[in-house]
């Protein structure tokens, strides 16, 4: 669980502070909502090809 978490990184520069995955641009309130709105984890990944399928996973445990 530490290792996913790792995933999220939060810079004070980036996104308003906000959580996002890698240092990426790519939020993990971004990643929710498509799982909210009903997207596979491999429709995110193809939507989103820079993410991995760790990224999708460390996103939902962040927000647990």
């Amino acid at each position: 669980m530490e290792s996913l978490l790792a995933r999220i990184t939060t810079n004070p520069r980036q996104c308003g502070g906000r959580p996002c995955i890698r240092g990426m641009r790519i939020r993990v309130a971004d990643v929710r909502q498509l799982f909210a709105a009903g997207l596979t984890a491999e429709q995110i990944l193809a939507e989103m090809p820079d993410l991995e399928a760790l990224d999708l996973q460390a996103a939902l445990h962040h927000a647990a």
